[in-house]
């Protein structure tokens, strides 16, 4: 199992990049939301140029913003800078387009931005809106495709998840409340690359995404540290919630039940013209004062990994021998310095 951590890209702040470098860190995934944080490719060509050892990528690029093209040039010329420690990340644009007021693609174009997206990574050439279209100066350093880039594919549900079988090098997954989630995301990703005449082998990798808060013994896990850790994490997967019931018409999940009523009601004060905007406030950086009362224990314990440090390694070396290979971390924005520290020094060696 190894640990990476998940990057709200900010231009002011690579240094951050550079302490995960330092303290062992596997990878860092820089968020791609326009009209929240830093362009994503501007705050990675930074990170590319003051390390030289942690994987660096997009976590993930929002496939409905950009062409693939696009795409394919922009992480290109980051693996210039980064030979061979740059991968992609791409995903359909659950926040990113929302708060555009925009709705993520569905699969079928989600299918064919990554059929059209493959190819152009290992810098070969692939039909976009039915024009051939290819990279033509890769050779004076403009761009680089060798070796390839790896291509991880997020996916929440059985068929986004089948297409990174189908497409990826790698899934990009919600962190599994336990082993037997592990297998079922896996037996998704499996069916999707079976269908394609794919057969995955060991190279093949599984991410999660949590945040993680290290408790002191006898710490609860919605103490005042941990709710300040953990609080925009959780807040944010009460946001996609939103939106699924929104769009969709999905029942709330059962933790958050207990709070459902009185947020609908707290949106629907919000003008419908500035909602999308509002849905997102904070977005996994802080949690806004009229939302702390629904940062709730089983809210942070639902969507966090939230325990002593035995209690986390016990619970990601069941989650490794599941088949999940990496977890990746999101602190709250103040803290972040303070959790990447303690997730260095109280659970990445009981991984080893």
């Amino acid at each position: 199992m190894e640990i990476g951590v998940c990057v709200a890209s900010h231009v002011g702040d690579i240094r951050y990049v550079v302490r995960a470098e330092e303290l062992g860190y596997a990878s860092a995934w820089l968020a791609d939301s326009q009209m929240l944080w830093s362009d994503c490719y501007a705050a990675l060509a930074l990170a590319a140029d003051r390390t030289s050892r942690i994987r660096i990528g997009t976590g993930v690029a929002v496939t409905g913003t950009r062409p693939a093209p696009v795409t394919a040039a922009s992480i290109a010329t980051i693996h210039a800078l980064a030979p061979g420690r740059t991968f992609l990340g791409v995903g359909a644009g659950n926040t990113a387009l929302r708060v555009m007021g925009r709705k993520p693609q569905r699969i079928a174009e989600y299918d064919r931005y990554l059929e059209t997206l493959r190819p152009l990574l290992r810098g070969e050439e692939a039909e976009c809106d039915g024009v051939p279209i290819r990279h033509i100066m890769p050779d004076r350093g403009f761009a680089l495709f060798d070796p390839e880039i790896p291509l991880h594919v997020s996916g929440f549900g059985p068929r986004s998840l089948g297409l990174a079988g189908k497409h990826g090098d790698g899934a990009v997954m919600p962190f599994p409340p336990a082993p037997s989630v592990v297998a079922a995301f896996r037996g998704a990703i499996e069916a999707g690359a079976a269908d394609a005449g794919r057969r995955l082998d060991e190279s093949f990798r599984t991410t999660a995404l949590t945040t993680i808060t290290v408790l002191d013994p006898g710490e609860a896990t919605d103490s005042p540290r941990a709710r300040a850790e953990c609080g925009p994490f959780a807040m944010a997967t009460l946001h996609y919630s939103y939106d699924q019931w929104r769009q969709f018409g999905k029942e709330p999940p059962s933790f958050a039940a207990s709070v459902w009523d009185e947020y609908t009601a707290l949106l629907a004060t919000v003008p419908e013209e500035k909602l999308h905007q509002r849905i997102h406030s904070g977005h996994n950086c802080w949690v806004i004062p009229e939302e702390e009362r629904f940062v709730t224990r089983e809210l942070i314990e639902t969507s966090c990994l939230v325990g002593t440090a035995d209690v986390i390694a016990e619970r990601l070396h069941g989650l490794a021998d599941a088949g999940l290979d990496e977890v990746i971390v999101l602190p709250a924005w103040e803290p972040r310095y303070e959790v990447l520290e303690r997730v260095a020094r109280d659970v990445m060696p009981a991984l080893d």
